[in-house]
């Protein structure tokens, strides 16, 4: 795969001469379409050998571009704070939106290939990762980012004349370091394990594109003009939904497998017996036991190399308030925080589906409550046709993903589902109409949500059986008694962290 970039490509300088202030002037001209138009972001992911010219491309980028409207990247060894994350999450946090580019010096690709080239990890595990990072930039491209990865190559003979020349020169001599020619020693052990990654991760969606980086000239003018290309291509197509909505994401969801439909009316919700007992002589030692179990768990040595997400969808009106405010009493306030979510703004409508999720992930020792979630895009979303059927289809997947990524971590992922009959419901849709301070959580969404019970309730039965998973099973709250509710879910937080510890 890499032969190609060893053929001595040259540009001589003139010709570079000629051909660069066009080119500057095409990007520019793109770049300002791009942040006019805000239908996609563009994201650029330089990596490769060193020595191969990736800083002064990036470099160059930004010469020729207007910086103010790139965001450039370079990723080193993870800080304390990113290692206390999911190994993704350093990267989701960067991502451009609409209407920007994004520049990645070294990315979500670079420390596997360390990892396994230094023969720190196993090939099976290095197997895994490069299916994560096949599905990650699937994500990307379905969500409509606008992908370029840019690999540099130099042949062995080559990499050792660049790496002197650099050292030579007393301006550049501070860029070669002992870890560069630790690495060309092992150049043929890297070379194989970068030719797997490449082959593995170039997709019809996000190929790489690989540059020989003997010549400046040569390469500079191939990433620019590839650029421009892309973006061109982009921009000049009709003003239509982005890829996720597409005839390519369209065809996947044909493909998907069908929704299970209640042939005998019988399903999750309908099988739940939701008025459950529970005196409030039962409840007050009960909640007071569990909540001081949650306290002690919260505190023990072991849950500070762990974190947990608490996920809380449901009815309209089931409780998810109440629930919550019996689960917080239990812990430092200093240990948690709560996230309600609504509808996305105009910054997270910029970005891809799940980023703002992901930013809002817990350190090591701490909880993540969520009031409503990233399953919005199967509840609500698909219900109201917020989203195209392609889009809720594939965040299945994308969402058990999210998931597993949480766990492998280290992240306790516990998801309560509350269901209340419709009966209860419109009880307390009345109720809350009557008490002056209750009014506030009675809107009109939640009347015009109610006409849509029957949907709400297939799609979250489609949820249920399509999310429920070994590492984040859902729980099914039934919630008609809050009281029998509120204590189910505490037992249950309870008896999942005690489990994970």
């Amino acid at each position: 795969m890499f032969e190609s970039a060893e053929l001595g490509h040259r540009i001589d300088r003139e010709e570079y001469r000629r051909r660069e202030p066009a080119l500057r002037a095409a990007l520019l001209q793109a770049q300002v379409e791009l942040g006019v138009q805000k239908r996609f972001p563009v994201l650029v992911v330089i990596g490769g050998v060193d020595g191969a010219g990736k800083g002064e491309t990036v470099n160059l980028l930004n010469e020729w571009m207007d910086p103010r409207h790139i965001d450039t990247h370079a990723f080193g060894a993870p800080t304390d704070e990113e290692l206390e994350r999911p190994r993704m999450w350093r990267f989701w946090r960067v991502l451009p939106p609409k209407g920007r580019t994004g520049i990645l010096f070294g990315a979500w690709h670079t420390r596997p290939v360390l990892e396994r080239a230094y023969r720190r990890t196993s090939a099976d595990r290095f197997e895994q990762q490069l299916q994560e990072i096949e599905r990650f930039e699937q994500m990307l491209s379905d969500e409509g980012v606008l992908l370029l990865k840019f690999w540099f190559h130099l042949s062995k003979k080559d990499q050792k004349a660049r790496l002197k020349s650099l050292e030579k020169d007393p301006l550049t001599r501070w860029r070669v370091t002992r870890e560069d020619w630790l690495r060309h020693e092992k150049y043929d052990r890297f070379r194989k394990v970068s030719e797997l990654l490449v082959r593995r991760t170039s997709t019809a969606d996000a190929p790489w594109l690989v540059v020989e980086g003997v010549d400046e000239c040569y390469r500079s003018l191939t990433v620019g003009e590839t650029l421009l290309a892309a973006m061109r291509r982009r921009l000049d197509a009709p003003d239509a939904p982005v890829p996720a909505s597409g005839k390519g994401a369209a065809a996947k969801a044909a493909k998907a497998l069908p929704m299970l439909p209640a042939i005998d009316r019988r399903d999750l919700l309908s099988m739940l017996q939701l008025d459950q007992p529970m005196s409030r002589e039962v409840y007050e030692p009960a909640l007071e036991l569990l909540q001081g179990r949650l306290n002690r768990l919260s505190r023990d040595p072991k849950f500070r190399r762990r974190s947990a997400v608490v996920v809380f969808e449901g009815s309209d009106a089931a409780g998810k308030g109440g629930a919550i405010r019996r689960l917080t009493a239990a812990l430092d306030a200093r240990q948690y925080h709560g996230f309600p979510i609504a509808a996305p703004d105009e910054a997270e409508r910029a970005q891809p589906y799940l980023w703002r999720f992901w930013r809002h992930l817990p350190r090591r020792g701490h909880f993540a409550i969520f009031d409503r979630s990233w399953y919005g895009r199967v509840l609500v979303e698909r219900v109201e046709g917020y989203c195209g059927e392609a889009d809720w289809q594939r965040a299945y997947g994308e969402l058990n993903e999210f998931e597993a990524e949480l766990d492998a971590h280290g992240t306790i992922v516990v998801k309560f589902w509350l269901q209340i009959s419709k009966q209860e419901q419109l009880r307390r849709f009345r109720a809350r109409e009557q008490v002056a301070f209750k009014n506030f959580k009675i809107t009109p969404d939640d009347w015009r949500n109610r006409k849509r019970w029957d949907a709400y309730q297939q799609a979250v039965c489609d949820m249920v059986d399509r999310t429920s998973t070994a590492v984040a099973p859902w729980t099914l709250v039934e919630a008609n008694n809050k009281l029998y509710a509120r204590i189910k879910v505490l037992a249950t937080l309870v008896e999942r962290i005690e489990q994970a510890l």
